[in-house]
């Protein structure tokens, strides 16, 4: 069934001059229609806003708005906005009718374009993108289906009907996202907000799927297809076809980076870079322009697409004159638009200085020496990049520029170093937070009880707080458990039997080691562990140190030895001497007790008798 029957502007008389014929398309916003500009006699394309639209003061106050700018926009590859008006309530644009196809079926026919046909196409696209710059314009909705291919092989882009005036660009009253997921800029999900920037983004996926065949990121829902854009980097063509040229690859990825400020500045800047990348791979530019023929007439015949272009009718042949003086004016107005292509392409920008690596000063007396204004963006911390020394800039280095343009430049904040905060007593939640607020990672390695800090609360840290770490690094707790169940009681002094008793009485359980010992009696304890006092939890295991009395020494012989040397001997050996001496009044041992060679406590006495 054909729906332009039922459709009751079918027919109609816009203004008075443009008759409807057929409906073209339809979408959310407007709907498409050919006509016939009977004033002029020619094929028209006429956008008709929907009712729903139509009574929002604000949407059509902006859309009249774009409307009078888009009509001042001329450059070849951009679909002209000729009139617009208003009928029975309904505003409307009217704009060229191209007889062709779109790119959209051009790639649902070859499925992708070599590297040199890829560029013939962008080259126009970003031309005409970048001529809607210059006017202040951002198109937000950069896609195939929006670039139209004349059978001579002209490429225009349309739809601008869409885009808004780079001061206001902000989200449509309804809050809506305008442009298509597959290529919509990362900052316009995010934060609903977009420049020249985000088309430069949306031509690099262009650029990308007419290179590979295939959108970066696919989804079930559409809103899974759009966060993609804002987490994901962008792969390299490369990375999924062969014999893509290394500096097409690398633009291709820096046109589409999350950051905006990492992208060229506008689509003229992305042209200039293309030309450069197209010469830097031995890509003719002749080529280029030839492939666009070749590409078209290669495509299988498919019903064409009238979306937004212009067809003029035959007109009778005219005389010769005429004809010389249409010739020249043809060859006056491609100058024209020629030297404007340069200008709005590579003519305007040049190289972006080198500012790496210099200090605050000394890049801004460089940046102003050339010519070029110095905005700042929030410094970044850097392992080796000093403090307050240029760490990044946007454009980057030899990256093209409009000249006087601004630079933004990121200072370096050093290393990135944080001091462990003294969280100690504090709650163990709060502890935690707080150390990875300064970007570090808390474990708690221990529990244990304690009497003087309540349960859940930190008793310390390891670094200690004031120490200087990196982040990332892991600090550990020891947390407290609250007060112990059970108190170690004090047994030391105490027989070992007493000591056990006691310790078991309180639901301990008791380890006993033994060593000699001088000064505490035999099976008598002298230390424990834990200590006296302490709070334990119940079956802890309490070390006991027990004496098991003086070691046993081998008691020296002294006998026949003068008392003296036999004194000096013994003490060596670690012997208390007492000696008995004869009334003779002679030196010499002639008994001892224990006798020699007998063991004995070491630190207890020998006795000597001598005559």
């Amino acid at each position: 069934m054909d729906t332009t029957v039922a459709d009751p502007l079918i027919g109609a008389l816009f203004d008075g001059r443009y008759r409807i014929r057929s409906r073209i398309a339809r979408g959310g916003m407007a709907t498409v229609y050919r006509a016939v500009d009977e004033r002029l006699d020619r094929v028209v394309a006429i956008k008709v806003i929907q009712p729903d639209h139509a009574g929002n003061a604000e949407f059509l106050e902006k859309f009249d708005r774009e409307a009078k700018t888009i009509a001042q926009l001329t450059h070849p590859n951009v679909v002209a906005v000729f009139d617009t008006g208003e009928h029975n309530g309904l505003p409307y644009l009217v704009m060229e009718h191209v007889q062709g196809r779109t790119l959209r079926d051009l790639l649902a026919e070859k499925r992708r374009l070599e590297p040199v046909e890829a560029i013939g196409f962008a080259e126009p696209i970003l031309a005409a993108v970048a001529a809607a710059h210059q006017a202040g314009l951002v198109h937000r909705d950069v896609k195939p289906e929006n670039v139209l291919i004349g059978d001579d092989g002209a490429v225009k882009v349309a739809d601008f009907g869409l885009a808004r005036a780079v001061e206001a660009s902000t989200e449509d009253s309804e809050g809506q996202l305008m442009a298509t997921v597959a290529y919509v800029a990362p900052e316009l999900v995010a934060h609903g907000r977009a420049d020249a920037r985000a088309d430069v983004y949306s031509a690099g996926i262009v650029l990308f799927e007419m290179l590979t065949g295939r959108v970066p990121y696919s989804g079930e829902r559409s809103v899974d297809v759009a966060y993609q854009h804002v987490e994901k980097d962008m792969p390299p063509p490369s990375r999924h076809v062969a014999g893509v040229p290394r500096p097409v690859d690398d633009l291709v990825v820096r046109a589409t980076r999350r950051d905006p400020g990492a992208r060229p500045a506008d689509a003229g800047a992305f042209l200039a870079e293309l030309r450069v990348a197209r010469d830097d791979s031995g890509l003719n530019p002749h080529l280029s322009t030839q492939s666009l023929s070749r590409a078209v007439a290669s495509a299988a015949v498919t019903p064409r697409q009238y979306v937004e272009y212009v067809e003029y009718l035959p007109e009778p042949e005219p005389r010769r004159r005429t004809g010389l003086i249409v010739a020249t004016a043809v060859i006056v107005l491609g100058l024209i638009a020629a030297a404007g292509g340069w200008w709005l392409g590579a003519g305007r920008y040049t190289d972006t200085p080198t500012l790496l690596n210099l200090s605050k000063q000394e890049a801004v007396s460089k940046a102003k020496r050339l010519g070029f204004e110095v905005k700042w963006g929030e410094p970044r911390f850097s392992e080796k990049v000093p403090k307050d020394v240029v760490l990044d800039q946007s454009p980057g280095p030899r990256s093209k520029i409009v000249q006087g343009g601004a630079i933004t430049l990121v200072l370096s904040r050093g290393p990135e170093r944080y001091k462990v905060p003294d969280v100690r007593g504090n709650d163990v939640k709060v502890a935690t937070d707080e150390l990875r607020k300064r970007k570090l990672e808390p474990k708690i390695t221990e529990r244990r009880y304690d009497d003087t800090a309540p349960a859940g609360t930190v008793l310390s840290t390891k670094p200690k707080a004031g120490t200087t770490v990196r982040p990332g690094d892991t600090v550990t707790l020891t947390v407290s458990k609250g007060e112990a169940p059970v108190k170690v009681p004090d047994v030391i002094g105490e027989h070992v039997d007493d000591a056990r008793a006691t310790l078991q009485n309180e639901g301990l359980v008791v380890k006993v080691e033994t060593i000699h010992s001088t000064e505490v009696e035999r099976d008598y304890v002298i230390k424990q562990s834990p200590k006296p006092g302490k709070g334990v939890a119940e079956r802890t295991t309490v070390t006991l140190t027990v004496s098991k009395g003086p070691p046993q020494v081998k008691v020296p012989d002294v006998d026949g030895k003068h008392k003296d040397e036999a004194a000096d001997i013994l003490k060596k050996a670690g012997f208390q001497v007492r000696m008995f001496d004869s009334p003779l009044r002679e030196d010499t041992v002639y008994a001892q007790t224990p006798s020699g060679g007998e063991m004995a406590d070491k630190g207890s006495t020998v006795t000597l008798w001598v005559r």
